[in-house]
């Protein structure tokens, strides 16, 4: 708190703190082996909304997309939707997931969280056919998965938690 009163008085630090508070958003991804489906938070971190689905190319190409992604929308966090069983044990799909995550944090140097994304398919279908009547083809939904569990996600967390690491310091 010292520290951070101290800095209020130099308009350059106070700034960039403001900054770096407006520009915390979440990328959320929901990972599968042929499409990765994405979302994205806000600056305050209080909604989220559908991104983009990518159709998964290899593993180089598919990193160069999510980290341009991140730059483009100033992510500071990346969760991971991790899909285990109903039992709540991990699935062959939630371990590649897992591994993916971890490739991901390195790869794009932000910190990445796995969250559970249980019966998130089953809700992204219930609402694309809310919006968008009856189904004419095989849309890709992974977008609005990804975008169902970072909305979860951020009505668990408390606002403060999203502010950039370090950002009061």
């Amino acid at each position: 708190m010292v520290k951070m009163a101290a800095s209020q008085n130099q308009r350059p630090s106070r700034s960039s703190q403001a900054d770096a508070k407006v520009h915390s958003r979440i990328l959320a991804v929901d990972y599968g082996r042929k499409r990765i489906g994405l979302a994205l938070s806000d600056e305050l971190c209080l909604t989220a909304r559908p991104l983009a689905t990518l159709v998964r190319v290899n593993r180089r190409k598919d990193m160069n997309r999510l980290r341009e992604i991140c730059r483009e929308h100033q992510v500071k966090q990346v969760i991971v939707g991790q899909p285990l069983h109903m039992t709540g044990e991990s699935s062959p799909l939630a371990e590649e997931a897992a591994r993916f995550a971890a490739r991901l944090g390195k790869e794009a140097g932000l910190p990445v969280e796995l969250v559970d994304e249980r019966l998130t398919t089953w809700e992204a279908r219930g609402i694309v056919s809310e919006t968008r009547g009856p189904s004419r083809g095989a849309a890709p939904i992974d977008n609005v998965a990804a975008a169902v569990f970072l909305r979860e996600y951020l009505e668990r967390k408390p606002r403060e938690s999203h502010s950039v690491a370090g950002g009061g310091s």
